[in-house]
């Protein structure tokens, strides 16, 4: 499994301090704009191992009494009811459900601002929804030949005409359910306003990947990229500021191509620019607290492996083209890596084919791979997690934890009342099923308290797993890929 390599209460220290100077080198007020996502950055935690998936808040947590968040949401995305992929819920809802997360702990959301107005109705309904629960909203409209028109965007007719989100602390972190929403045009119209009322005021980017000091080839830049392969970013190196430094610092594509642009936004407000470069922007100290870097790369890897997985079931599945794919694909060509770094995939391939029925395999922490196969009571999934649970409790392979007294009405409920056709045991329904025999057997509750040690794990399905199977073995934490097949012939896999 992966050792640790990265310091994570270094990063918290560097990134507090680093954050705090740039807010006094502006004249002690900072406009954030946080890319990626401030809760739960698995990503970030995979790929750089030690990297605590609350990094991000945590940090924010050491400076609440300086930070305000304003919630930006595009007028567009509600109208249309977009929804964040992981969690099925549309942006609106998520925004409500981010507002209710930071107030839990104890930060400050001063406003939302719905960007891209343009009286859509939907847009002007949450408007209401938000105002009726206390929440203050603003509106930014559309400006004609965004990013391109300077001249018309630093003017009264461009950032003039949106409102001027009032403010009263020094950290301005603005975020946003999802991408595209307007972060950082929401930065620079209110840049544009504070100047326009004399106050000094700056922004930054806090963007975590790719992490501007490590070589553009380096694993977990090119992890970065297979995860966003279907956004079509590419890392390249910042010719800004290879020319400005003489340094070599790695960026992407979008950052690059708009950097002409934003300079000449802040030159238009501020009269000059303070960045010489899209690096320059960035306030990430990501860089710096890796302490062991084979073990980052080596992690690195195994996400990129990942992400091919997924994006093979994905192109399955019917919902791409096989573009990503294929790029993904073209970054393991180039890092010279192949399926067989994966040695849990291999082996849930190898005990379907050795027993002619589906498979899966995880391996443990101390690196032992077990297997389950699909039998009459559970699916392969549930027979493997038995068997991870009985390995990690040092509990006897032929002991049964779950006695067919136990399942048999479960799978009576789901076949006859519940118009089900598949009566084995789902990965959910085992754990229900285990935690009850846990109440009178002492073995199964020896099990139960195994689930925490397989956070961290990887898995592997020789099918494509359920959603529900998918779900729950995200919760547990186990990291889990799929061969791209169904485990059946047909047109519609529920």
């Amino acid at each position: 499994m992966n050792k640790i390599g990265f310091d994570n209460a270094q990063y918290l220290k560097l990134q507090s301090e680093n954050i705090r100077r740039r807010i006094a080198d502006f004249g002690g007020k900072l406009y954030l704009e946080f890319g990626g996502k401030l809760f739960d950055d698995h990503h970030a935690a995979r790929v750089l191992p030690g990297f605590q998936p609350d990094s991000k808040v945590r940090m924010l947590l050491e400076m609440k009494d300086e930070a305000e968040i304003i919630l930006v949401i595009s007028a567009d995305d509600i109208e249309r009811n977009k929804r964040r992929g992981d969690l099925g819920i549309t942006y609106d809802e998520d925004a409500l459900r981010l507002i209710d997360a930071f107030r839990g702990i104890g930060l400050y959301v001063g406003s939302v601002c719905i960007t891209h107005y343009k009286a859509q109705r939907a847009a002007e309904k949450f408007q209401q929804r938000l105002e009726n629960l206390g929440v203050r909203v603003y509106r930014h409209y559309m400006i004609p030949d965004y990013p391109s028109n300077v001249g018309l965007i630093v003017s009264e007719e461009g950032f003039g005409r949106n409102d001027y989100i009032e403010t009263s602390r020094s950290l301005i972190v603005v975020t946003a359910p999802g991408p595209g929403s307007g972060k950082m045009a929401t930065c620079l119209s209110q840049l544009y306003h504070e100047h326009e009322r004399g106050v000094k005021a700056g922004y930054a980017k806090f963007e975590t990947f790719p992490i501007w000091n490590l070589p553009l080839k380096h694993p977990v830049n090119l992890a970065y990229e297979a995860a966003t392969a279907d956004l079509n970013d590419v890392n390249m190196i910042d010719p800004y500021h290879l020319e400005a430094y003489g340094e070599t610092a790695v960026n992407y594509n979008r950052d690059v191509e708009i950097f002409p642009v934003l300079n000449a936004i802040f030159q238009r407000i501020r009269g000059e620019s303070p960045y010489q470069s899209p690096t320059d922007m960035g306030v990430n100290m990501a860089g710096f607290c890796i302490t062991d870097d084979a073990a980052c790369c080596a992690a690195s890897r195994q996400e990129i492996l990942r992400r091919y997985y997924a994006a093979a079931c994905s192109l399955r599945q019917g919902m791409g083209d096989g573009t990503d794919l294929h790029k993904i694909e073209l970054i393991m060509n180039n890092a010279g890596i192949t399926v067989d770094e994966r040695p849990v995939a291999a082996a849930a391939v190898a005990r379907a084919e050795a027993t002619g029925e589906p498979a899966m395999a995880i391996e443990l922490p101390d690196g032992r791979i077990v297997t389950g196969k699909t039998t009459p009571l559970l699916g392969a999934a549930s027979a493997c997690l038995l068997n991870a649970l009985k390995a990690l409790g040092d509990i006897p392979k032929r002991t049964r934890l779950i006695a067919p007294a136990i399942i048999e009405p479960i799978q009576h409920l789901k076949v006859e009342h519940l118009g089900g056709h598949n009566p084995r045991l789902h990965t959910d329904e085992t754990l229900e099923a285990l935690s009850i025999c846990a109440v009178t057997n002492p073995t199964a509750e020896q099990a139960m308290e195994q689930l925490a040690s397989l956070r961290g794990c990887e898995g592997h399905s020789s099918v494509i797993l359920s959603r529900v199977d998918e779900n729950l073995f995200s919760k547990l934490g186990v990291n889990v890929t799929c061969e791209p097949r169904y485990q059946v012939k047909r047109l519609y896999h529920g």
